[in-house]
């Protein structure tokens, strides 16, 4: 049985393999061992913490494989980016340029950086290892952020984002990053992507360009990449787009890839998430649901067709279910279909 938990300190090993794994551009896992180490005492700080508000906090979900023992994926929601370090962005937007005298009139589009998404939450870390990508495990990965959320709602920002990896080519580099580096930077972008990695933005602020972009003086392989993601991002940007994310105009700084956002109550899955009690039976197999207990700081998680409501509306699960989520009869869990897809 798969099973999603928060992370902990015996994770760390697994950890640093994910996150070398994960490559250049996985910036909310830095393959280095302070880093992590603290980002797994963080979660678990913010998983036992009574929250009324959202803030500083970062919760870091791990998929574990229970007949191996195995960590086989992360999961991440940060409730408050921006506040600690800044978050940014560039903005494209389009300004006009007109004259009556000539009769002209010309739209262009320019890159502004910005601050804009400080305070709102943000779904991250989303990372399956490559035995486990085929059937419901992604969906049920990505998805138990928003059962989670919904959960626990005061603990978040009403509005939410996610920023998708970005176009890169064949050996790695962005060619968005390619100009950027050409004019703005000595560095090459491990160095840079790493530096994010740890909190050390410092040199954004120092290096970038501080005045809107003309985007058609950039170079045409630049231009084209503006807002398109990684080819290995697609299936996760059709997840959220199946949500009800969309995009804005916010793209990363360093490889153009879009940022997406929600209000957390339009989320599809926060809401079509239902609560019920538990009642502790053999269950007839049903439709797959993913399913949580209410927990934080000993959350599980799981996904099943060994559950079915009953009239009285009450959710069946099995003994096996029952154990894995740490509930038993009467036991409030929330729970969700998974197999369904929104269009």
């Amino acid at each position: 049985m798969l099973v999603i938990r928060p992370i902990r300190q015996s994770d760390y090993p697994v950890l640093m393999q994910i996150a070398e794994e994960s490559g250049a551009g996985f910036t909310s896992l830095p393959v280095n061992e302070q880093k992590l180490k603290a980002k797994i005492t963080r979660s678990e700080q913010s998983f036992a913490a009574a929250i009324d508000s959202p803030g500083d906090q970062g919760y870091l979900f791990v998929l574990e494989d229970t007949s191996t023992g195995e960590i086989v994926g992360t999961s991440g929601i940060e409730a408050s980016v921006g506040l600690q370090t800044p978050l940014y962005h560039f903005h494209k937007s389009t300004v006009v340029h007109h004259s009556n005298e000539l009769n002209v009139f010309k739209q262009v589009e320019i890159l502004t950086m910005c601050n804009d998404y400080t305070g709102v939450s943000e779904i991250c870390t989303l990372y399956l290892r490559d035995p486990y990508r085929q059937g419901l495990n992604g969906r049920f990965l990505s998805k138990v952020r928003f059962l989670f959320m919904a959960e626990h709602m005061q603990r978040f920002s009403k509005l939410v984002i996610a920023e998708m990896r970005g176009v890169a080519d064949e050996t790695g580099l962005p060619p968005f990053w390619k100009w950027l580096q050409s004019y703005f930077f000595s560095i090459d972008f491990p160095t840079a992507d790493y530096l994010i990695g740890v909190g050390n933005k410092g040199f954004i602020a120092d290096l970038m360009p501080r005045h809107p972009i003309y985007v058609s003086l950039l170079p045409e392989t630049a231009q084209q990449v503006i807002g398109e993601v990684h080819q290995q991002t697609k299936p996760a940007l059709k997840l959220l787009e199946n949500e009800g994310f969309f995009h804005r105009g916010y793209v990363d700084l360093f490889d153009a890839g879009p940022t997406v956002e929600c209000q957390l109550r339009q989320v599809q899955s926060v809401q079509q998430s239902q609560k019920a009690k538990v009642r502790v039976q053999a269950v007839t197999g049903g439709p797959t649901l993913a399913i949580c207990n209410s927990a934080t700081e000993n959350f599980r998680a799981v996904f099943s067709k060994e559950a079915a409501l009953n009239d009285a509306q009450e959710l069946l699960i099995s003994p096996e279910l029952a154990e894995a989520l740490q509930v038993q009869t009467g036991d409030d869990v929330r729970f969700l279909p998974l197999d369904k897809v929104t269009e």
